[in-house]
């Protein structure tokens, strides 16, 4: 089977680091999907416009290699879970899926809120949501359910630069998920994110994410 690129996510994620682990229905970042020329027709979006949800699928394209079992950032990322388990990049076939919320159709791109994809990411497929056979509120979610919640309180610096606050609200919502390596727990160790080219420095101590320094974009 070959598999066509339709389209490739557009969004502020430049680095994995700080993408979301999973897809979040009340996310306030928007990505953008871009359809490459061949698929660039109207008469393909008809009807779209009629759900409230799509299913994404993507590859993940800056996987390299499998492993039979994972370590779940969330178990602490020191036991290790069979990749079906998971939804790990680094599986034999690295193709992701993701539930995301349609918020417009925008000169024949979409707009979707809830995207977990790094910006340039291949998407090889979508397909409507439908909550009559795709929802199951009965559902178990395994080792997931006890960290799917999980929130840190973010706090920032008296000498932010000036940042617009639909970003600042975006970045806080990245911040809050806490994007460290499960098993990284210094309180002085600084980490770094990039996101909508602003360059976010942060220390989590006392489960409190406080930024260091937020470096505005060159211009």
């Amino acid at each position: 089977m070959q598999l066509s690129v339709i389209a490739r996510a557009k969004n502020g994620f430049t680095s994995k680091f700080g993408i979301p682990r999973q897809s979040r229905e009340t996310s306030l970042i928007h990505t953008r999907i871009v359809f490459e020329p061949e698929f660039r027709d109207a008469n393909m979006l008809r009807g779209l416009e009629s759900y409230s949800h799509l299913w994404l699928i993507w590859g993940f394209s800056q996987s390299q290699g499998w492993s039979p079992t994972v370590r779940p950032p969330r178990l602490g990322g020191n036991t290790r879970v069979g990749v079906w388990a998971t939804r790990s990049p680094f599986r034999p076939n690295p193709i992701g899926l993701t539930s995301v919320r349609l918020e417009a159709i925008d000169h024949g791109d979409l707009i979707v809120t809830g995207a977990d994809l790094l910006d340039g990411t291949p998407i090889y497929d979508i397909k409507p949501y439908l909550s009559f056979s795709d929802s199951h509120p009965d559902a178990l979610n395994g080792f997931a359910e006890s960290t799917k919640d999980y929130r840190l309180p973010v706090v920032y610096p008296d000498n932010m630069p000036p940042i617009d606050e639909d970003t600042l609200a975006q970045l806080t919502e990245i911040l809050s998920q806490d994007p460290r390596p499960a098993y990284q727990d210094d309180p002085s160790r600084e980490y770094g994110l990039d996101y909508a080219g602003w360059s976010v420095h942060f220390v989590v101590h006392d489960n409190v994410v406080r930024v260091v320094r937020c470096e505005a974009p060159v211009v």
